[in-house]
């Protein structure tokens, strides 16, 4: 089962990975086009067009910083740790779904089965933290009971 788990971890940082790359491209670009700007523009309408990349680069940057915190809770989940409470990196199969406790990174899909990337902050990952095989949980008034934690 340490296996579903590395997999589940490297879909995440792939994710992140992807979300940094693309923030990086875009502030680039925005830099870039600031850069141009500079060299065609006059005036009112050159300190608009840099007012405007200024805020696109900053947007962006917000972006990188929210993907590097993403990057450093994935860095503190050790893949090969085998629990019997829900924590960060653990696999939690409950008969309404199944969850990777690591990160908010949507649906991720090994084996043609579907897991939830959750962070231990959402509101599912807080119900589950601490939880135990057989143990049940209510989220929105459905109930899940938890089959498996891996």
């Amino acid at each position: 089962m340490s296996d579903l788990k590395k997999e589940l971890y490297n879909q995440c940082l792939e994710y992140v990975r992807k979300r940094m790359e693309a923030a990086q491209v875009a502030i680039d670009e925005a830099q870039k086009a600031s850069n141009d700007d500079t060299k065609s523009s006059a005036g009112d309408k050159y300190e608009t067009g840099r007012a405007m990349m200024q805020q696109e680069t900053d947007r962006n940057r917000q972006q990188l910083d929210e993907a590097n915190k993403l990057k450093v809770a994935l860095n503190r989940i050790n893949q090969d740790h085998i629990c019997d409470t829900v924590e960060p990196g653990s696999v939690v199969i409950t008969d309404q779904g199944n969850f990777y406790v690591a990160i908010s990174a949507g649906t991720l899909r090994v084996n043609n089965e579907a897991y939830f990337a959750v962070s231990p902050a959402s509101p599912i990952g807080l119900l589950l933290t601490g939880k135990k095989t057989g143990e049940k949980i209510i989220l929105n008034g459905k109930p899940y009971a938890i089959k498996m934690v891996i």
